[in-house]
């Protein structure tokens, strides 16, 4: 699999070997390995964008992960996310193809699908319009999306999976959901941006791959997904848990587009560092995010835990790790 070190692919390897799965890692050389330290997993060392590293990665498996990408709202030279996750995710499509691999089951998200008129919630056939597409990191998992269906339709056993937004353990960056429960539980979120996310417990996104590997219609893709809150309703579901009251000033989109414009010009041309506010996120914000997994829910078999145990779990993982201290 790839993406172990990162926040679902930490969870998978978990639920792997939970299954007696043997499990193979592609990890980059000097990667941070700390999200599978100590667990008896093979580690291979290479690259996505090496198809030379990935022949030993994908030797000898019988299924196949992909749930590494470059996850960023800004970069310096946005073509490093392109060559990760387009060209990244041909290569191995390709070395899985050649090896005869049984089953693969590629991670894209929920920003590879259309949103609809608000506030109705969107599933797997809603179409993307391309004012929508307000990033380098969206288009790159569109056009990876893309990869991956010619790929099945080549005869790759494929099946594709559309994360929406994780909560729960092993948030180690922490992701930007991640953040903002950080954040609010260090009394540094006086305000904020409104907007609509569906939220899920990672546990089941992974549970949801599994599903989808043994499932899952080749060609197909599938939400896993749980409950559409605003971010106003998700903070109060937060609040119990940090003990500390939720914040009650809504920025204007206005003054937070302003806000992220001046941030991310100021790293393009100065700093060449991240920006505070990316202004990308900020436009992902405009719109409500709500989609539907009732597709995975009928066919896969899939199961949901309630968003307040995944905002527990969540909240002790970030507290046992020391993210909360201030």
């Amino acid at each position: 699999m790839t993406g172990a070190t990162g926040f679902v692919g930490a969870n998978l390897v978990r639920l792997l070997l939970e299954n007696k799965r043997q499990v193979k890692v592609l990890a980059r050389p000097g990667s941070d390995h700390r999200n599978f330290d100590g667990l008896q997993v093979t580690l291979c060392e290479g690259d996505l964008r090496d198809r030379k590293s990935l022949k030993t990665a994908v030797d000898h498996c019988d299924e196949v992960f992909h749930v590494a990408a470059d996850y960023r709202f800004w970069a310096a030279n946005p073509e490093e996310i392109y060559q990760s996750n387009v060209q990244g995710t041909q290569n191995l499509l390709d070395e899985c193809l050649d090896q005869r691999v049984a089953k693969v089951v590629y991670t894209s998200t929920v920003g590879a699908i259309g949103l609809s008129g608000q506030p109705d919630p969107c599933d797997e056939s809603t179409p993307m319009d391309p004012s929508q597409v307000t990033s380098h990191y969206k288009r790159s998992k569109i056009d990876a999306e893309k990869v991956a269906v010619r790929m099945a339709e080549r005869g790759l056993p494929l099946v594709i999976v559309n994360p929406s937004t994780p909560i729960g353990p092993w948030d180690r960056k922490p992701t930007p959901t991640g953040k903002v429960i950080v954040d609010f539980a260090r009394g540094k979120m006086p305000a904020y941006v409104e907007t609509g996310l569906n939220f899920v417990h990672v546990r089941d996104v992974a549970r949801g791959h599994l599903l989808a590997a043994e499932r899952g219609r080749v060609g197909e893709r599938y939400i896993l997904g749980n409950q559409n809150l605003s971010l106003g309703e998700f903070l109060a579901r937060v609040s119990p848990f940090v003990k500390r009251e939720a914040p009650r000033v809504k920025i204007p989109y206005a003054v937070a587009l302003a806000s992220g414009w001046v941030s991310t010009a100021w790293s393009d041309w100065v700093t060449k560092t991240p920006p505070a506010v990316p202004i990308e996120a900020v436009k992902m914000s405009k719109r409500f995010m709500y989609f539907d997994s009732s597709k995975a829910v009928r066919e896969l078999g899939y199961e949901q835990t309630p968003i307040d145990d995944a905002i527990r779990d969540a909240v002790e993982w970030f507290s046992t790790n020391g993210f909360l201290k201030h």
